[in-house]
């Protein structure tokens, strides 16, 4: 088969990025034909024998044809016709979506539909139904679904989108567009890492019936990364929504325990103030891999709607606990009591504390924790099982 895969990014950047790159190189191994699509940039590791790329939208740049990009981040008639192009080129069996709101917009799922080519879409986040992708209002705090039962004018209504009346007004207008021209009708299937997300699409009818639940794959280690060390873990985004602060306030509480924090984000010069935290900034492959496997546990506290974190998946197929608010996917991934903690809604750092609190005071409970993660890992899809998976469902689609 032919295999087209795209992304607004084209290297190694965050989750989708990874999940998109291991299915593209596992089906080239399989002998498929793999190309890609996206944004044109330096740093990218794949793409197509065409050239054919949109052009980079930095949204931080201080040039002026930034403020052209409020008419391009709605619908994209640069990507539209690149994506006709690289059809016509490379003549894809299937195209598979992921992240492409912002710098590539639905016009590609247009190129494709007017080219007869079925379109399969993984659902990273909530953005086909929330503007502000996370089902969550930072104002309060609190899970949000404005949008989803009522009108798309409510992001902007609520600035939902980092404060920014300007950014809201425009996630408004994209949901509002999108929904009038029918872009997301003309996708054969969603592909949804967990029961969570799998039913916040099916709140809108035009989802329904076009939806499996498939949970993210790992990469099971293959060796032994060492005896556990003194230390808890975040890591991930360092941003609000992930619950950084959460995690930060939880360091303050405990001055005698020592925390690491891997990974890159707005708060970076936050977690350095710390003394009893040791600041890796991020780590990839196996670096990250030991750093996970011998911490005693892991924290993930993030105060957004989470899908299918990989971070979690890591950390339980690595041999580690994870304690983690009890919100969205997260709660599909931890067996409460056994492979790590889920903390009652609604979460807050004092509950986050009293948990923590109680497993510093029982390591034997921790060990044991320690043990069901290792055995818990045969439940886990590898890459190949859902390489395969998703195989079968090209085929169909494809018919």
């Amino acid at each position: 088969m032919n295999i087209l895969f795209v992304n607004k990014f084209l290297y190694p950047r965050g989750g989708a990025e990874t999940y998109f790159l291991k299915l593209g190189a596992y089906f080239e191994r399989a002998g498929h034909q793999v190309s890609y699509f996206g944004m044109d940039d330096e740093k990218n590791t794949v793409g197509n024998a065409c050239g054919l790329y949109t052009q980079n939208m930095d949204f931080h740049s201080s040039k002026m044809q930034r403020f052209l990009y409020p008419f391009k981040i709605l619908y994209s008639f640069d990507a539209y016709r690149k994506m006709k192009k690289l059809i016509h080129m490379f003549h894809p069996d299937v195209i598979h979506l992921n992240n492409i709101n912002f710098q590539l917009t639905p016009s590609i799922i247009d190129a494709a539909w007017k080219a007869g080519v079925p379109v399969i879409q993984t659902v990273h986040d909530s953005q086909m139904v929330c503007p502000g992708h996370l089902l969550y209002r930072p104002s309060t705090g609190q899970f949000c679904q404005r949008c989803v039962k009522g009108s798309k004018w409510n992001c902007v209504r609520y600035r939902c989108i980092h404060g920014s009346f300007v950014k809201s007004f425009l996630g408004s207008m994209e949901g509002i567009l999108y929904s009038w021209k029918k872009n997301y009708d003309r996708v054969q299937l969603y592909i949804c890492p967990s029961k969570f997300m799998e039913s916040v699409l099916l709140s809108k009818p035009r989802y329904r019936g076009k939806t499996r639940v498939i949970p993210n794959f790992i990469e099971l280690p293959d060796k032994d990364y060492g005896s556990k060390a003194d230390y808890i873990l975040y890591f991930g985004r360092l941003s609000e929504e992930k619950g950084i602060n959460s995690f930060l306030e939880l360091c303050d509480k405990f001055p005698d325990t020592s925390f690491k924090i891997a990974g890159n984000g707005p708060y970076e010069e936050e977690c350095r103030k710390r003394k009893n935290v040791e600041y890796l900034g991020l780590l990839t492959g196996e670096v990250l891999k030991k750093t996970i496997a011998q911490a005693r546990f892991v924290i993930y506290p993030s105060i957004c709607y989470e899908n299918c974190p990989l971070s979690i998946l890591e950390a339980i197929s690595l041999g580690t606990p994870v304690i983690s608010s009890s919100r969205g996917g997260s709660t599909e991934l931890v067996d409460n009591g056994k492979t790590g903690i889920l903390i009652e809604e609604p979460f807050s750092v004092n509950k986050l504390e009293k948990v923590v609190k109680k497993l510093l005071e029982q390591p034997k409970r921790v060990e044991k924790m320690t043990q069901h993660c290792i055995s818990s890992r045969e439940k886990f899809f590898t890459l190949e099982k859902y390489g395969k998976e998703l195989e079968r469902i090209y085929q169909q689609i494809r018919g």
